[in-house]
């Protein structure tokens, strides 16, 4: 990763950030770690729009709102690719770091992180969900390059071309493993 001193600065004064990736990908640990960095509020998508306890699915409409409302905020790093609602906060978003390590990274984080915490609240959960692991997320994770990289490149170059036509810019950026992103804070968290 060769990050310029352009890209220091347009991250470094971004108010909001997505941070978006695989699950397991490190998205969480990162999103935290990048919020205490930057001093911007860390939102959880898992904990704070999708999941009631128990394991249970908030109503798409809740969900949204709750979006909406969160994403008028000033100042924000949101973890979570969910796709459903790339409408409502790439709009808001000033960056995107997209996590992108290798399947096997990822499959590893997913599995120490179920073993870690397995039957407990890990942070980015709200109350009343414990970790598990099933065979789907398994899958999913599997398949995410396959299933899900095409419709995250193409709402990105979509939302890239709709804010060119307005003459402005917002960076995206792609971290491909742990010690970019450990560069990326170290970078971050140096004085200019």
């Amino acid at each position: 990763m060769n990050v310029t001193s352009g890209l220091k600065l347009a991250l470094a004064a971004a108010d909001r950030i997505l941070v978006i990736g695989c699950p397991g990908s490190g998205k969480s640990t990162f999103a935290k770690r990048l919020s205490q960095v930057l001093d911007l509020d860390y939102i959880s998508m898992d904990r704070d729009f999708y999941w009631l306890p128990g394991w249970r699915k908030r109503p798409r409409d809740e969900i949204d709102r709750l979006i909406t409302d969160a994403v008028a905020g000033k100042r924000w790093i949101m973890d979570g690719t969910g796709l459903n609602s790339f409408h409502l906060r790439l709009p808001r978003a000033q960056a995107v770091i997209w996590l992108r390590p290798p399947r096997y990274a990822c499959l590893y984080g997913a599995i120490s992180r179920a073993l870690r915490h397995f039957g407990r609240n890990r942070p980015e959960l709200p109350a009343g969900c414990p970790e598990n692991l099933s065979l789907d997320a398994l899958f999913y994770i599997w398949n995410f390059e396959r299933d899900a990289v095409p419709l995250i490149e193409a709402a990105l170059r979509d939302h890239a071309a709709g804010i060119a036509e307005r003459g402005s810019e917002m960076p995206i950026l792609q971290l491909k493993s742990h010690r970019q992103m450990r560069q990326l804070l170290d970078l971050l968290g140096r004085p200019a």
